[in-house]
């Protein structure tokens, strides 16, 4: 009988509202998966995983394709962004093309900038629900792009992050804008200011994500991500530390658990595909319309700071984001990839101007200028 109505009162040609082609870069991939009987859920997947899904200048354009083509799409229900393997979401731009391309040129990033930010928006923007599916590392400007979904669902093992400071830039892709209305200040503030590494059961707790399912299988069974406390419990300075970190041989040991399991994201997969289940059962432009209310607190903040930011961003890589990008490049395991900020420290204090031979004395493994 549906069907029948539908043949009988749907116009027999559909305009083609689509403002871009459909994605076409061979490091984003789009599929759809059946949700019902002509209706699909989209899987947007950044697929680059030997360099930890880092993206490039083509895969972001590809991005933002994909997502305005899911927005577009009359026979989508919801959207579904994650990264390929289980090792890494995103860990944001390709260092290398930051270090040797736009550190020490700023006109460009200004222009990189731009475009990192209409990917933001194209998410914001997206009228299906849009899920991030953290199958791993979410750092950088991936924890941004995380960030600007709608609901994020993580493996245990994830961890989450932000370089900011700690490599010469601050976390103003959207991360300072979107943590405060999540996490609240105080929270966002250590997350920002910090650098620490977030486990997924802390990201939970603090509200930065909305759920987080186990991937470590141990004996053919899943167990909970062992290097992370998931009890509550008090340590000595008195503070309640679920999620947090082990220590010591406690680390060690659970770090061998891990090392001897296996990873399975089933039930990741399973949890998101609930979720979209519930938005098929939903009524379409009321679900959109709760979508465009509930982006606001995300939005306003957003609008009102990325042309500022973006700007601050392209000016700052000709001074420290040079320094950290170049740092982060030319170092490795045993010097560290970040710059030496004590010298840095040092030389601003007697008012040293920032020139190449400043940059290259701040590099890992010197010791003095």
């Amino acid at each position: 009988m549906t069907q029948d109505i539908v043949s009988k009162t749907a116009p027999s040609r559909l305009v083609d509202h689509a403002a871009c082609p459909a994605p076409s870069d061979p490091g984003i991939r789009y599929e759809t998966r059946p949700a019902a009987e002509g209706l699909f859920n989209v899987w947007i997947t950044i697929d680059n995983p030997r360099q930890f899904n880092s993206y490039s200048i083509t895969m972001l354009k590809a991005l933002q394709q994909a997502l305005r083509t899911a927005s577009e799409a009359r026979d989508v229900v919801a959207v579904v962004l994650t990264g390929a393997g289980e090792k890494a979401f995103c860990t944001g731009g390709n260092a290398m093309d930051f270090a040797t391309y736009y550190a020490g040129n700023p006109q460009e990033f200004r222009r990189f900038m731009r475009l990192f930010d209409d990917t933001v928006s194209a998410i914001l923007a997206c009228d299906k629900p849009v899920i991030c599916r953290v199958n791993g590392l979410r750092s950088g400007g991936g924890q941004e792009l995380g960030l600007a979904c709608d609901l994020s669902v993580a493996q245990d093992l994830a961890q989450f992050g932000q370089a900011g400071p700690k490599h010469g830039g601050a976390m103003v892709g959207g991360a300072t804008d979107f943590l405060p209305v999540m996490i609240g200040a105080e929270e966002a503030m250590a997350a920002g200011i910090l650098c620490d590494s977030i486990s997924a059961h802390k990201a939970r707790r603090l509200g930065m994500i909305s759920a987080v399912v186990p991937a470590l299988k141990v004996d053919g069974r899943f167990v909970a991500n062992p290097t992370v406390i998931t009890d509550r419990v008090v340590d000595e300075f008195g503070e309640w530390v679920l999620g947090e970190a082990k220590t010591g041989a406690e680390l060690k040991a659970a770090r061998e658990i891990v090392a001897g399991g296996e990873i399975d994201l089933s039930r990741l997969d399973a949890k998101i595909e609930e979720l979209c289940a519930k938005f098929l059962h939903m009524s379409p432009e009321a679900l959109a319309k709760t979508l465009e209310e509930l982006r606001k607190p995300k939005l306003e903040a957003w609008n009102r700071n990325k042309e500022s930011n973006r700007a601050w961003a392209a000016v700052n890589m000709a001074t420290e984001s040079h320094a950290g990008f170049k740092a982060f490049a030319v170092g490795n395991k045993e010097v560290g990839r970040e710059v030496n900020f004590v010298a840095l420290r040092q030389a601003q204090a007697k008012g040293a101007p920032w020139t190449p031979d400043l940059i290259d004395a701040l590099m890992p493994g010197r010791t003095s200028l």
